[in-house]
């Protein structure tokens, strides 16, 4: 199978040369390898975006390996682990949940391997870049068909980050915004069929539509629909759903059919 493709999603950021350090130590190791930057902007340290980020991008991605790190505890106790997905492809970054949602979105685990074995390192390793001296030479070494078995020793109890918030309602669902993009769009952990429509809902508490895209609301009204990876998602037809509703990843937001004074849904 051609492992050669490499995927690579951090919280770096683009003012430092930390990324082209593991785009080197790559290319050094494996100079065939094609490397995809998912992203270097995951915000500082935050894992869950992290792995939301690159749960909901693998399905789109060549099968290969899924180097990623976004590693507040390097140098701690945590593991550096590898998992080897149902679809025969890798992730390889810090056991603290950030890859178990990915493995999920590609079948499930079909192994994990805390990474204990220095051959599979750079030769010198810093306790405070583990992307560029294990990380990135264990995603290179995969890339070129090494067997993950050797690599460390099998892990059966993976890092799993805590389940988003979810309540349904009688008339809605109360759902933790899992990720604001770019657009100010609010994406929930909620799946489609808890939208209480299509037609009128609130948005806590504000007017808002449930349909299909943003041009289904006025310009700068809501609007609920289903997204690209199949979430509940709240946005503003020209506008941005975040700083309208005050809200940011991690906050509840509740969406309920809409009724008048006589308590008739309209």
């Amino acid at each position: 199978m051609d492992q050669r493709w490499i995927s690579f999603t951090t919280d770096y950021g683009l003012d430092d040369g930390f990324v082209a350090a593991c785009h080197g130590v790559i290319a050094r190791l494996a100079p065939e390898a094609r490397v995809i930057d998912v992203t270097h902007l995951v915000p500082p340290g935050d894992v869950r975006r992290g792995a939301h980020v690159l749960a909901q991008t693998v399905p789109s991605l060549p099968r290969g390996v899924h180097l990623a790190v976004v590693d507040p505890g390097v140098g701690t106790q945590r593991r550096p682990i590898a998992i080897e997905a149902a679809d025969g492809g890798f992730l390889v970054g810090p056991d603290n949940g950030l890859l178990v949602p990915a493995a999920e979105a590609l079948g499930g685990i079909r192994r994990a391997v805390h990474l204990t074995d220095r051959a599979w390192f750079a030769p010198v390793v810093s306790r405070t870049f583990h992307g560029r001296d294990i990380f990135a030479p264990v995603a290179a070494r995969l890339a070129l068909g090494a067997d993950l078995a050797s690599a460390g020793s099998a892990v059966a109890d993976p890092v799993r980050l805590p389940p988003p918030h979810l309540r349904r309602l009688p008339d809605g669902v109360t759902a933790e915004v899992l990720t604001v993009d770019r657009f100010g769009n609010l994406q929930l952990a909620a799946p489609a069929d808890t939208v209480p429509g299509p037609g009128a809902v609130t948005v806590d508490g504000r007017a808002a539509t449930a349909g299909g895209t943003f041009g289904d609301a006025a310009p700068g009204g809501l609007v609920v629909f289903t997204d690209s990876a199949g979430y509940l998602a709240v946005a503003v037809n020209g506008g941005s759903a975040a700083a309208l509703l005050d809200t940011r990843a991690g906050d509840l937001v509740t969406i309920r059919a809409r009724h008048d004074a006589g308590g008739v849904r309209y």
